[in-house]
């Protein structure tokens, strides 16, 4: 099988620069031709983002940077800052030098970087465990990291946190990367025997874990007040 297109699906969840909209729309018309549902999602999610780069650049630095929704580090979603993490890692930096795919300054975890990957890997085992064992339940994750409840309550601990909060770009709607993300967890479905594997997940991604984004936001503004109280925004 040919998995060319996941170049793509990484480019619709890297750093937006010029022309994201005009590779987008290649993007939506080879889905419309292959994945259907995923088609529907992108084209969504095309129709909602800001017409301006800076706009864009803005939403996706909200959405995975700055006062974040998720990361699309999947090793961070999986493990936060557990010594797995740094395993994964490694094996992963392995994977990418073998293969010559380039991270392009991200970490070798970087969603986009693995979907990448995904058509360089020449070990079909290897491959098949990425998609079941990384991806899909990173995915997973960070999907429900955009549901309204836990976007509030990340919203509540970053303005008491930084005193203030910041608007999405161009007044569009905050939410909209999730559409890219489901789409690529529904290419992923079509492309690999992972259904069994995501009725088991859907459990498990829908309960509060141990490696939990919105509860590593929290500890990691303890640590910042604690650390520096003055320049955390947070009163001495």
């Amino acid at each position: 099988m040919n998995y060319a297109h996941y170049e793509s699906m990484g480019e619709l969840l890297d750093f937006p620069g010029p022309g994201f909209a005009a590779r987008g729309q290649v993007l939506l018309d080879f889905l419309r031709k292959n994945y259907p549902d995923a088609a529907e999602e992108v084209e969504r999610f095309l129709d909602a983002i800001p017409p301006r780069t800076l706009d864009l650049q803005e939403l996706h630095t909200r959405t995975f940077d700055v006062q974040a929704v998720t990361t699309l580090g999947t090793g961070y979603v999986l493990f936060g800052d557990d010594y797995k993490r740094g395993a994964l890692l490694s094996n992963l930096n392995r994977e990418h030098n073998e293969a010559e795919n380039d991270c392009r300054g991200e970490l070798a975890d970087h969603l986009p970087n693995l979907l990448r990957l995904i058509p360089k890997l020449k070990d079909r085992e290897l491959r098949d465990e990425l998609v079941e064992h990384i991806l899909v339940p990173a995915l997973m994750l960070m999907i429900r990291e955009f549901d309204p409840k836990r976007i509030e309550k990340k919203n509540e601990n970053y303005q008491k946190h930084y005193k203030t909060l910041i608007d999405p770009a161009g007044g569009c709607d905050s939410t909209i990367y999730r559409l890219a993300l489901e789409a690529v967890l529904d290419v992923l479905a079509r492309d690999f025997p992972v259904t069994e594997t995501m009725s088991k997940l859907s459990d498990w991604s829908s309960r509060p874990q141990t490696m939990d984004f919105l509860r590593l936001v929290e500890k990691e503004m303890d640590i910042e007040r604690d650390a520096n109280p003055v320049n955390s925004g947070c009163d001495a």
